[in-house]
């Protein structure tokens, strides 16, 4: 072989090691500047030192015990080998191995014991855990310990045995190996001695080893069976404790007498001893860890299961209940109403509140044909639902956004425009949840570049460019060139933005006397019919031509502190490896001042400075103390707690307002978990990227643990500003987690959970296609038995294989209220059937009325599209409320859905009108007499003369009129057929008009 060729190898192998070790210490080095600039390097020097400790013990008891043993085994070789076929064929590879024996040595226990180390590097979370664990207070009912056991020190007790278990194996394989190599072990000998008594004695005691760390499993075993799965419930069972552990006891006590002949072997030297031992051991566990408790659960439990696991049962409710945090929750008997008279509807009207009819995953399509202002600005398809004071200073839901950055415009996405020069996004856009204009658009409160509104009015300046956010590049370099601020024609391109000044109220409120219907076309048709002037253009059309004149849009060059400051060329270097990215050192505009912005997404960055954290999926930006910030739910979870009952996160917090691709569980290596706490409440700020770690919940165990490991970190919830503590709201995916629980686990009499026949289901969404579950929504209502209205995120719930609702589920989510967090239940009687989401839905799609206004839309090129189906307490009932809204056919992009009509349900009745209080009046007065705006009856008529007994112009009219209607309906299904009765009805339509 040439020599060119035989040194081309050994320079590819340098090159590639050279480059993975740049990779590596460029990210290396640019994660610890990162969390230096955040203020957060403790986390990661602590992270670094735990990897770096756990890495060095592994692989160091990884290499003493294999190297050891290998070293036994090469010294414990016979010196005169019998002459054999065997042993000539294994002469060529010694000859071959000996010369090299040192390297191979160190090659295969270096290899062994980088793998051990890097394997128990990952376990860090579960030291540093383990090494602070802190107590909950609560003892298992079994064996009288803490749940911090079993949720600390327990899972950590099986990765040390675990790794301890497979360096003894390894270094039983490698002894054999070495042993047959040089003769110890032979596969033939005509002398029947296969080992020779060093051999026996060296293998013997490993395996003597290996037993006795079997027999701490079988002890350790005991305590894991407040996570076994054997009985009705997950925890402890009837059998577990009654014959498993009994079972545990005794394969413990029979592998220690085993161990014990294994290490009595160095004396005998006889190959029949350790064989007889792991007969032992293997029929012990097959009959007294298998047979045994098998004969238990079926012959003794089974035919008894129901009594039998009462007790264990009633364990498992209650461990349930406080592990998910529901042992609290109030449970009311809620004999809803299912009829109201209009004198009833109008006693009730004031204790209607303010009614949220804009739903967050609609209106996300009119904010961004509305506000969007430039085509590269984006809004997210769910917006979230926040409070802020009106004028008046009253609290209203709000629909609230960021107007993000999501790139450069197409044609000129390039690497300078995107990383350098399109860097943020700007301004809050707000809206008033319950409130429209006479064309169905939402109210804007906040809108506009520069921002502007009631809410600028009432929460005062602030910075509105948003650096930080879920849209745009995954890194920006600021102080380097002109950034792209805002369009300086924006005003022009949003002139035409519903406002207070044209809202009318969606919904009947006490702070709302003057609240009008959207008045009808002159036609007759619903406005939405035909397309709305805004919905006529886009505001965005034009935007992305205007982008590169200089002389309409402004400029701007970051003055905060985010982001990682590039100090020198060496920074640049690592950057540039870090990102592949050349032009970070080639582009001259960069320098010394300049900062580079990453990790932008405000859930990572959380995730990142704690990774001990499950974030919640749904953070929302608020304008507090003079800036726009992101707060961010975080969770602390365990899969550790006993006898609580395991769920899917990720199944659990799937509904249709998420894709199902929730992020995985931040301390457990899988989703599941069985305890959680909203413990933790982030901000994150939208300019400087700074972010701020809340100890929400203080006394949470978990907490305290990861604060011991992790000191500094945490800001007490005491210094939560005022105006921060307003936004505060309770978690969505924490909801969803205890709305999964409260399922089954709403039933606390161990015989009735027994029998299943109380389980709820949660309701899949009837307004979307999809199979998902309805989600919860947040809306302000009035709690049976409350005097004021709250904030609250609340759902429903059905019973099992039926559709009639069993309950209603809310919790308070106003941080200012001594209720914060409480979480509430009205279980409907089940002798009372209550028309649960789905069918109040198909008795909308049912209802004669509601077709008749539905049907020419639907026939028409509009599209209809059914908005979020609320259920709200309501004069001792329930009562349903969805919006629909129409959207012009044919308008492309530059449509938007309008509020056109809203359907409403009570009992089994429901109606449709043109904004709610019309709806009530029409669900409640059954068509015959209405109630006026104010919830009252209109004055009775004097009773008109009789007639001579013929029919009314106005009776000749309404006949006419509905056998136009019918004939018109006909026509859809036989056109020929029923042209004729058109026509005829048409005419007679005309003569009763003239007459």
């Amino acid at each position: 072989m040439p020599r060119r060729s035989r040194l081309l190898a050994p320079v590819a192998a340098t090159v590639v090691v050279i480059i993975a070790a740049l990779m590596f210490a460029a990210n290396f080095w640019t994660d610890y500047k990162w969390f230096s600039a955040v203020g957060f390097s403790t986390v990661f020097l602590t992270q670094l030192w735990t990897r770096v400790l756990l890495f060095a013990v592994a692989a160091l008891v990884m290499a003493i015990i294999v190297g050891a043993s290998i070293f036994f085994a090469y010294r414990a070789r016979p010196g005169v080998r019998p002459m054999s076929l065997e042993q000539q064929g294994l002469d060529r590879y010694r000859q071959s191995i000996d010369p090299h024996r040192k390297l191979f040595f160190w090659i295969a226990v270096g290899a062994l014991a980088l793998l051990a180390g890097a394997a128990a590097g990952g376990d860090w979370r579960s030291y540093l855990q383990f090494v602070n664990a802190t107590d909950f207070g609560t003892a298992d009912p079994e064996f009288g310990m803490d749940v911090a056991f079993f949720a600390f020190v327990y899972p950590f007790l099986r990765i040390l045995l675990g790794y301890i278990y497979a360096a003894v194996i390894l270094a039983f394989i490698a002894a054999v190996i070495v042993h047959y190599l040089y003769g110890g072990v032979r596969l033939q000998n005509d002398s029947g001695q296969r080992a020779t008594p060093a051999a026996r004695v060296h293998l013997s005691v490993l395996l003597g080893v290996f037993v006795l760390l079997r027999a701490g499993s079988y002890w350790l075993d005991r305590y894991g069976l407040v996570f076994s799965e054997r009985g009705y419930t997950f925890g402890a069972s009837y059998t577990d404790v009654n014959a498993v552990s009994t079972a545990l006891v005794i394969l413990t006590v029979i592998s220690v007498i085993c161990a014990l002949l294994f290490f009595a072997n160095i004396y005998f030297k006889n190959t029949m001893v350790p064989m007889a031992s792991l007969g032992l051991l293997v029929l012990s566990a097959v009959l007294v860890g298998v047979a045994y408790p098998e004969i238990v659960q079926r012959f003794q439990v089974g035919p008894n299961e129901q009594r039998l696991e009462s007790p264990y049962i009633e364990r498992n409710i209650e461990f349930t209940r406080d592990a998910y945090d529901i042992a609290d929750a109030e449970v009311e008997t809620y004999d809803a109403t299912t009829e109201l008279t209009p004198q009833e509807l109008s006693a009730a009207a004031d204790d209607i509140p303010s009614v949220r009819l804009a739903d967050p995953s609609v209106v996300s399509q009119t904010f961004q044909q509305m506000q969007q202002v430039r085509g590269f600005y984006q809004f997210p398809d769910v917006l979230e639902v926040d409070r802020y004071p009106d004028e008046n200073g009253n609290l209203i839901d709000t629909i609230v956004a960021v107007r993000e950055l999501d790139g450069p415009p197409d044609d000129q996405d390039n690497w300078l425009n995107r990383h350098l020069i399109y860097t943020h996004g700007y301004g809050m856009v707000a809206a008033a949840g319950n409130l429209i204009d006479a064309e169905g658009r939402p109210v804007f409160t906040e809108y506009n570049i520069p921002p502007r509104g009631e809410l600028s009015d009432v929460v005062g300046e602030y910075e509105p460019r948003i650096y930080y956010g879920r849209e745009g590049a995954d890194y920006v370099i600021v102080e380097a060139e002109e950034e792209y601020d805002y369009p300086l024609d924006a005003e022009e391109d949003t002139e035409d933005v519903p406002t207070l000044d044209d809202a009318v109220d969606a919904s009947p409120s006490p702070s709302a006397d003057e609240a009008r219907a959207p008045a009808d076309s002159e036609d007759g048709e619903s406005p939405a019919a035909e397309e709305s002037p805004a919905a006529e253009e886009s505001p965005a059309e034009g935007g992305e031509e205007d982008a590169d004149q200089s002389t309409s849009q402004a400029y701007n060059n970051y003055a905060g502190d985010g982001g990682v400051q590039l100090s020198s060329f060496f920074d640049r270097v690592l950057y540039a490896i870090k990102y592949q990215e050349p032009n970070i050192l080639l582009n001259s505009a960069i320098s010394s001042d300049s900062r580079i912005i990453y990790e932008r997404d405000p859930v990572e960055r959380v995730e990142k400075v704690a990774p001990f954290l499950t974030t919640d999926s749904s953070p929302y930006p608020a304008v507090v103390d003079g800036k726009v910030v992101w707060i961010v739910d975080a969770y602390t979870t365990s899969d550790g707690y006993p006898y609580a009952n395991r769920i899917d996160f990720t199944q659990a917090v799937t509904d249709t307002f998420t894709d199902g691709t929730v992020q995985q569980v931040g301390t457990l290596p899988g989703n599941e978990v069985n305890y959680i706490r909203n413990s933790v409440k982030a901000t994150v700020d939208a300019h400087d990227g700074t972010v701020t770690l809340y100890a929400w919940d203080e006394e949470d165990p978990v907490l305290k643990t990861w604060m011991g490991a992790f000191p500094g970190i945490m800001t007490s919830r005491d210094e939560m500003s005022d105006e921060l503590l307003d936004h505060v709201r309770y978690p969505d995916d924490l909801f969803k987690v205890q709305r999964e629980i409260m399922r089954e686990y709403h039933v606390t009499d161990a015989s009735s959970y027994y029998g299943g026949q109380d389980f709820w289901s949660v309701p899949t969404d009837p307004t979307n296609e999809t199979d998902r579950p309805e989600p919860p929504y947040r809306q302000t209502i009035r709690y049976p038995g409350e005097e004021d209205p709250n904030f609250s995120l609340t759902s429903t719930f059905v019973p099992r294989g039926r559709e009639n609702i069993a309950a209603f589920m809310a919790v308070d989510s106003n941080p200012n209220s001594d209720d914060y967090g409480q979480l509430r239940l009205l279980e409907l009687p089940r002798s009372t059937v209550i028309f649960g989401p789905g069918q109040v839905q198909n008795a909308f799609d049912a209802d004669a009325d509601v077709r008749e206004v539905l049907l020419p839309l639907e026939q028409s090129n509009a599209e209809v599209t059914r908005g979020n189906l609320l259920t709200l307490p309501f004069a001792e009932g329930l009562l349903y409320v969805e919006p629909l809204y129409v959207q012009a056919g044919g308008g492309g992009a530059a449509s938007f859905p309008l509020l056109q009509q809203v359907m409403v349900g009570f009992g089994e009745e429901v109606a449709i009108g043109s904004n709610l209080q019309e709806a009530l009046n029409n669900l409640f007065a059954e068509g015959e007499a209405p109630l006026d705006e104010g919830g009252e009856e209109p004055a009775e008529e004097e009773p008109a003369e009789e007639d001579s007994g013929e029919e009314s112009p106005n009776q000749d009219l309404t006949d006419a009129l509905n056998e136009a209607v019918e004939a018109w309906e006909d026509a859809q299904e036989s056109q020929d057929e029923a042209d004729e009765r058109l026509r005829e009805a048409l005419e007679a339509i005309e003569e009763s008009m003239n007459e």
